[in-house]
């Protein structure tokens, strides 16, 4: 299994997603984190069957509620529902940004403000499944939605810096834009970075946005309660870094 399960119960199940898997990849066959999460459910329910336990589920595909997702490049949390309560009730955290995340970045360049705030407004294309900063003066502005992210430099070297990166909204592709567009792209970021961050992550060989969800914050959906996770980054490009 690729993803790794961090927390479960009967109603929510908590994932650290490795870079280079998808969300969700709509292609028959091809591993996402929901295929992999049914597999694991099927596996449960067939072990708990070999065990007798009782009230392990009949033969429907067991239900994956997906509540939010990570870019396929991208590393991190992510909290799934195991019944549709479960996930209209983090739906509804998340529409009302009580679903909170922290993100570790890898930028290419010197950070002049070691803390800051960018605010902007972005634009997703449908058809490149991209997104951009637009100005008022274009006229995509009006279809264009507010992005706002918080940041702290934690540590730089060698033409790098590891940012610590609070999203206040949850906008397509936004990190990733918003630290493009102010000049400090991510290391990995084929998209969305210039050509130097391109050579230096070839030369760094890495394939994948240094980027990680590392920090997720949520309300249980049935008890209300408080609920925390942290994980440590696996893309081996944070390893030169202490945590």
């Amino acid at each position: 299994m690729k993803i790794s399960i961090v927390y479960e119960d009967n109603d929510i199940i908590v994932i650290h997603k490795p870079a280079g898997l998808a969300t969700q990849s709509g292609q028959v066959g091809k591993p996402d984190v929901v295929s992999e999460v049914k597999n694991h459910l099927v596996s449960q329910r067939r072990n708990d069957k070999q065990e007798g336990h009782r009230g392990s589920g009949g033969t429907a595909a067991p239900f994956v509620g997906l509540v939010h997702r990570l870019d396929q490049p991208v590393e991190g949390l992510l909290v799934v529902g195991k019944t549709p309560e479960s996930t209209a009730a983090l739906n509804r955290q998340l529409t009302g940004q009580e679903l909170h995340k922290q993100y570790y970045a890898v930028i290419c360049g010197q950070v002049c403000a070691k803390e800051g705030r960018l605010v902007d407004y972005l634009y997703r294309d449908g058809g490149t499944n991209t997104s951009s900063v637009v100005q008022e003066t274009d006229n995509r502005y009006a279809a264009a939605k507010k992005a706002v992210l918080t940041y702290r430099v934690m540590a730089e070297q060698d033409g790098l810096a590891l940012l610590d990166i609070h999203i206040l909204t949850g906008r397509h592709h936004q990190i990733r834009v918003q630290m493009s567009h102010a000049g400090l792209p991510l290391l990995g970021d084929g998209r969305y970075g210039s050509g130097e961050a391109s050579r230096i992550s070839a030369e760094r060989g890495v394939r994948n946005v240094a980027l990680c969800a590392y920090i997720l914050t949520f309300r249980h959906p049935i008890s209300g309660k408080e609920m925390t996770y942290q994980v440590e980054p696996q893309n081996t490009v944070f390893s030169i870094w202490k945590f």
